[in-house]
């Protein structure tokens, strides 16, 4: 087969991937997760419910993928502050509030309890772990951050403390809550 054709091939099904996790997304966010189904999301995609289960089996796994998605991109936003030029303090406060504030923004339970229980979800928290970790690391060893507790438990810490800005009412908590966990990181006097 030509390149070219392998190529718009790719292109095809990339783009109908897509248009399936996103057009399930906008489903479930109009109607709830329960009232959606594969009938529903193909004909909304404009595609044949053959063609839909030839991609997915089922609207959980739709949903899985569609998270997976978004998870990636959260942290790839994540990693690019993380990588901004600036001194470590700042850096780590920029990922530990865009962190905070994606956790804020996404809280919808009922989703959150199906959609967080795949191996995606425990890599994230690993790949999350580490760099922040890093981060702390790095802080402790130029003495802006406390290297009395070990990088790696601070991490714990914030990425634990931070999971809490889901159920807090404004954003001015959510940015209380970045500033408690930032006191915490602080050298001991």
């Amino acid at each position: 087969m030509p390149k070219v054709w392998t190529d718009t091939i790719e292109e095809h099904r990339r783009a109908v991937r897509n248009a399936t996790l996103d057009t399930t997304a906008a489903l479930v966010a109009a109607h709830g997760l329960a009232s959606v189904t594969m009938t529903q999301i193909a004909k909304e995609t404009g595609i044949g419910r053959a063609t839909l289960y030839k991609y997915f089996p089922d609207v959980e796994s739709i949903l899985a993928a569609w998270h997976e998605r978004q998870v990636n991109v959260h942290l790839e936003h994540l990693a690019k502050i993380r990588d901004h030029s600036g001194d470590v303090s700042a850096r780590l406060e920029a990922v530990l509030t865009a962190y905070a504030f994606i956790n804020h923004e996404h809280h919808d339970t009922q989703l959150v309890a199906l959609l967080h229980r795949g191996d995606h979800v425990a890599r994230a928290q690993r790949q999350l772990h580490d760099f922040v970790c890093d981060l702390l690391a790095e802080g402790a060893r130029t003495g802006s951050l406390r290297d009395d507790v070990a990088a790696g438990e601070l991490a714990t810490f914030c990425l634990h403390a931070l999971t809490a800005a889901g159920s807090l009412p404004s954003k001015a908590a959510v940015r209380r809550l970045v500033a408690v966990t930032l006191a915490g990181l602080r050298p001991p006097r």
